[in-house]
């Protein structure tokens, strides 16, 4: 299975790109595996032009053949085992990529929603984009170690 994880904004913070870096390279033991940076928006416009603006971006990246996941806080919770699952369901099911999407500062366009297959929450609480990166990454590769049987996860 592809996987590719479709991001808005550079990373700018040293310490989160070394983890992304990392995570990576992990990742691709498992999957072909690629980050998509799509550039922010410029200016001063109104929430929802940026929103647009970014979501025919992201759209141009996310073909009508992938699975969109959008990283939502309104997404559906797991836990990193269901997390496992879930990817699992998607390799049984034939998925050939999964285009995981983390929006920009407000959010995603009614046509990226609209695009979603499924919407995933990574927790209730607010983290800012780069962190999620981070954080998804890990869980990303958390997840095939746990289909893998492997020690990464202690349960």
């Amino acid at each position: 299975m592809n996987i590719k994880l479709i991001v808005v904004s550079k990373t700018d913070v040293s310490y989160v790109q070394a983890g992304l870096d990392e995570y990576t390279s992990r990742l691709r033991h498992y999957c072909d595996f690629e980050i998509v940076t799509i550039p922010a928006v410029k200016g001063k416009l109104p929430p929802d032009e940026v929103k647009e603006r970014e979501g025919e971006q992201i759209l141009r990246h996310a073909t009508k053949a992938d699975a969109v996941v959008l990283l939502d806080e309104h997404g559906k919770e797991y836990t990193s085992v269901g997390f496992s699952e879930y990817l699992q369901k998607q390799m049984n099911a034939g998925v050939r990529t999964l285009a995981f999407v983390v929006g920009g500062a407000y959010g995603f366009s009614p046509a990226v929603y609209a695009a979603a297959t499924h919407k995933i929450s990574l927790s209730q609480m607010t983290f800012n984009h780069q962190m999620v990166r981070l954080f998804f990454l890990e869980q990303l590769y958390r997840a095939h170690t746990i289909l893998r049987h492997e020690k990464y996860h202690n349960e």
